[in-house]
């Protein structure tokens, strides 16, 4: 097995290479300098200002004395050292944050996105590409002050975005950092980079705070999410309603006139071998229950990681067909605004 720093260096370059985008490469990682008109602001700056970016932070952080932070509601209390279903305490483990180009075009641009990659998640699927950091807890302790110099590095090197991904467990240390690095200077948009399996009591705890949300659908049948994902049967339901929260806070994710992306719901779902993840279903739900023009993403990247080689139908990738009807479903349920992957199967 490869070392971690040679593992974070592999997901990188694979990150960047599918998404068709060149690798960063010295000054390009300072291409962007951020918007300066005040009209741009995102809407955390607000709370911080009025002191209540910091109270949120502080309501977050007590909800891990007996934990609901995510679905599962495991309510161990982290606060003493406990570690939750999610492996979690109330430490804050990040495994690394750098520009990364693998992100969605309008999460890109010229700097990378500035992603931050937080240790362990609660979800832990078996088929997790990045399983070393999502499940086995490569990662270091840091803090929520520690996490504000992160983002601050990252806007000053150009980055469009912050983006935190798997931020659920640790929205707490996410919220008080934020409003940390507001009082420094933090002025670009937030990306809430998660699997989708969220509470929606919690999201409208980061109403305002968040300006884009970036969640996986990952499934459209709960008995497939508890098998692939560690028992997750409500994740269906769980994410139905999370993405309408979500939704209502954001709206339709569209670039503005530079390109990137500002604000809005950004949906992913990853097109898994033998119809494993019922894309259709996926598909007609958000056909049917959001704006026709809302932004998905179908990914085409999936290759059997960690554990799924344990269950055959996910032991291979998916066919140029399996990724075509995906696209032809999308196009047929009236959806506008997809992201296509097309490049490597022709389409």
């Amino acid at each position: 097995m490869p070392s971690t720093s040679r593992r974070k260096f592999i997901m990188t370059i694979l990150c960047a290479s599918i998404s068709g985008l060149t690798p960063f490469l010295g000054s390009q990682v300072f291409g962007y300098k951020g918007r300066k008109d005040s009209d741009s602001e995102p809407g955390y700056l607000k709370l911080h200002n009025r002191g209540e970016l910091k109270r949120r932070g502080e309501t977050l952080w007590k909800l891990m004395e007996s934990c609901e932070l995510c679905p599962r509601m495991c309510g161990v209390n982290r606060l003493e050292g406990e570690r939750g279903f999610c492996q979690a305490n109330a430490q804050l483990e990040v495994s690394s944050f750098h520009p990364h180009f693998g992100e969605e075009r309008p999460l890109v641009g010229n700097g990378g996105s500035g992603t931050v990659f937080l240790t362990n998640c609660g979800l832990r699927c078996v088929f997790c590409i990045n399983w070393g950091v999502s499940q086995e807890g490569e990662g270091s302790s840091k803090n929520t002050e520690d996490l504000s110099r992160m983002m601050l590095r990252l806007q000053e090197m150009g980055c469009p975005n912050i983006n935190f991904v798997t931020p659920t467990h640790y929205a707490p240390h996410m919220v008080l950092a934020v409003d940390k690095a507001a009082a420094k200077g933090l002025r670009v948009p937030l990306v809430y980079n998660t699997c989708g399996w969220e509470r929606v009591k919690i999201l409208k705890i980061l109403d305002g705070i968040i300006d884009i949300y970036l969640p996986d659908f990952k499934y459209s049948d709960g008995r497939k999410a508890a098998r692939y994902s560690s028992g997750a049967d409500t994740y269906v339901e769980d994410t139905q309603d999370a993405i309408l929260e979500m939704h209502g806070q954001v709206g339709v994710a569209k670039p503005a006139k530079d390109g990137l992306m500002h604000r809005g719901l950004m949906i992913r779902h990853l097109v898994m071998p033998n119809n494993a993840a019922g894309t259709k279903g996926v598909i007609q739900w958000i056909a049917k229950h959001l704006p026709k023009d809302t932004y998905l993403n179908l990914m085409s990247q999936y290759r059997p990681m960690y554990r799924a080689f344990n269950y055959p139908e996910i032991s291979r990738r998916i066919t140029r067909k399996e990724y075509a009807d995906a696209v032809r479903w999308a196009k047929g349920a009236g959806l506008t605004n997809l992201d296509i992957q097309g490049y490597f199967f022709g389409i």
